[in-house]
């Protein structure tokens, strides 16, 4: 199958590589580093103004632009490559995928307009406890803040860690489960507002200053079943896992993006640094090594967008009534590739961006050390590399080993 972008999807990913050449320099992103807020928040109207990227996906009766993932997926790549500072993954990927895929019909009214018009920021918190630290699972077992059923409401608490942007968020979508529950049975999420009493959202300093996490702690918050997504009495836990792996697609073509602009800085390197009397880009082994870059980037993109194509299906199959491709089945597997490989590539491209950069490649005034603790963080969230080849291998093989069907 050949692959490529639409004259409209190919106008979207000049825009915004245009917008984010400008807006997104190596001087601004480490200026929004250096704050605790961690990004600009007049760029941020901006781009909400201007560019309307924050309402790319969500459908037109609630204000937004009803595109698709695969323009969402070009979106992300062009970030990656910038290392854009801003809630866009926590807002889009995580706070407005949360509501199209759990929300009801009055909780997207009441949210999406608001987020479409660029007043609105959210997130979504899922870990809470310090077994996700251990294991890193990314699984049910990482809902451990509880939601205790109360007249007509639910008392919330508990913490959550590892929550992007969740010090700034105004909308706060909290997985909990109810009391007693186990596995994932009994797991809820509820639309949170920031400012509610009770709610303490603490910045987690961590090694990726590009972009900021957050610990959130609640402790007997009152909130009415309104705030609660999805149905009475059913576990919200396959929505969210929907959700997590259409926010695995989305950080997957961040990756795919600074993969490529990380191997594109260390080739322009090695063109301008001298050795022996000529550019070290002419010696056979760093032609070997780009080369090897240039190959895992090609199948990173790949990887990343047959998921976000996958992940169109999904959307749509949320939104319409109508019969839409049986693609869509494939989403667990499509984003758990795209995940893994795009991990790996990006952490082996910044590593061999900052060996080829020789003694400069860690150093504070040049870049590849930010790519490679972007790497290195979006590798582990979410699930790495490992995790997610489990997955693949879970959903391929039978409990004796033999492949399914």
């Amino acid at each position: 199958m050949e692959f490529a972008f639409t004259d409209e999807q190919e106008m979207i990913r000049e825009s915004a590589d245009s917008f984010l050449q400008d807006v997104s320099t190596s001087e601004a992103v480490r200026a929004a580093m250096a704050t605790d807020q961690g990004f600009d928040s007049e760029l941020w109207q901006r781009l909400c103004q201007e560019m309307y990227w924050q309402a790319l996906h969500i459908p037109e009766e609630y204000g937004g632009l009803g595109l698709g993932y695969v323009e969402l997926a070009i979106l992300f790549e062009e970030m990656g490559r910038r290392l854009f500072c801003s809630p866009f993954f926590s807002t889009v990927a995580m706070g407005v995928n949360a509501l199209l895929v759990a929300g009801n019909e009055e909780q997207k009214q009441q949210w999406l307009p608001q987020i479409a018009e660029g007043s609105l920021t959210a997130t979504l918190g899922l870990a809470s406890s310090q077994q996700n630290r251990d294991n890193r699972r990314w699984d049910a077992s990482s809902v451990q803040a509880t939601a205790r059923k109360e007249g007509d409401g639910y008392v919330l608490s508990g913490s959550w860690h590892y929550v992007p942007d969740g010090h700034t968020a105004g909308l706060l979508i909290l997985a909990a489960r109810e009391e007693g529950s186990k596995g994932e049975a009994g797991i809820r999420l509820f639309a949170v507002s920031a400012d509610s009493e009770g709610v303490q959202s603490h910045w987690t300093p961590t090694m990726d200053q590009t972009r900021k996490q957050a610990k959130v702690e609640i402790d007997n918050l009152f909130v009415s079943a309104d705030c609660c997504l999805g149905g009475e009495g059913t576990s919200d836990w396959p929505a969210l896992e929907q959700v997590l792996q259409l926010a695995s697609v989305a950080i997957a073509a961040e990756q795919a993006g600074g993969a490529r602009q990380v191997m594109e800085l260390t080739i322009n390197y090695t063109r301008e640094r001298v050795q022996f009397g000529r550019t070290i880009a002419s010696f056979q082994a760093i032609k070997h090594r780009a080369a090897d870059m240039m190959l895992q980037v090609e199948c990173a993109k790949s990887a990343v967008y047959y998921a976000a194509c996958v992940a169109d299906e999904v959307l749509k199959s949320l939104s319409s009534s109508e019969q839409v491709s049986e693609v869509k089945d494939e989403l667990p597997e499509a984003a758990a590739l795209a995940k893994a490989y795009c991990s790996d590539a990006f952490f082996h491209c910044a590593a061999e961006s900052i060996q080829l950069h020789g003694g400069v490649g860690f150093t504070w005034e040049y870049d590849p050390h930010l790519y490679f603790k972007r790497a290195k963080s979006t590798e582990t969230f979410l699930g790495d590399g490992g995790l997610h080849r489990e997955r693949i291998a879970r959903q391929l093989l039978d409990d004796s080993g033999q492949v399914k069907g």
